[in-house]
């Protein structure tokens, strides 16, 4: 069966290692990847899309407020904005990975927690590539379905988070202190973001559950 083309969204800036991460969970799932930049040429057509994880997302894009001691990368907002305003109408399955998550839900007009140490005094902080965090996922929702698990153990990478949910999205996940960790459309068969990165946990089987789920959403979405 001929691989689904899959483009995954990065910064021009990112190092061979994440790639080649980025890259491994596609290919060994059947998928066809293709690195997205804000060099690199756009793709006339995709059969799925993963908007993967890296810099702040600029604050004006949420009406949040400035934040003075962050990385941004304007071009690479651009450039995913222009992905999602293109391939979600015609229902390219997308997977939003940490940044992606909170980018899929800007895009639909949801807002951001802007540092999540800041605004939950105490939060212990954990920064890792290892499992070390416990996510709770919604029964009855399309992760829940596609994980096969009601509660995972995730990486965690991140200081910000999705706070109000945009247009038609649904929080179906959760770490044990509260912060949204996955999220789903109701109007979409594959628009799911989550806040971890699956990709980090090669060996983990919900975790590769999810990449392949993509894969094969994209195969059949290829045939239409």
């Amino acid at each position: 069966m001929t691989r689904p083309l899959i483009g995954i969204t990065t910064s021009d800036q990112k190092s061979h290692l994440a790639w080649w991460f980025d890259w491994f969970a596609v290919w060994r799932h059947g998928g066809k990847p293709l690195r997205l930049s804000p060099s690199r040429p756009k793709p006339e057509s995709l059969d799925g899309l993963i908007i993967g994880g890296g810099d702040d997302i600029q604050a004006h894009l949420y009406g949040g407020e400035v934040q003075l001691d962050v990385r941004l990368d304007p071009a690479r907002d651009e450039l995913e904005l222009a992905l999602l305003e293109r391939f979600i109408p015609l229902h390219t399955p997308v997977l939003g990975i940490c940044r992606g998550a909170q980018l899929i839900n800007v895009h639909l007009g949801g807002t951001l927690d802007p540092d999540i140490y800041t605004t939950h005094e105490g939060l212990k902080r954990r920064r890792t590539v290892l499992p070390r965090k416990t996510v709770d996922i919604v029964g009855a929702s399309k992760l829940h379905r596609l994980l096969g698990v009601t509660w995972c153990r995730v990486n965690s990478l991140h200081h910000q988070a999705v706070y109000q949910a945009g247009k038609g999205i649904e929080i179906v996940a959760r770490d044990r202190d509260g912060l949204v960790q996955g999220i789903e459309s109701r109007e979409h068969d594959f628009l799911i973001g989550v806040q971890w990165h699956p990709e980090w946990l090669i060996f983990n089987r919900p975790q590769q559950r999810l990449i392949r789920a993509l894969v094969r959403a994209s195969q059949r979405h290829a045939k239409r």
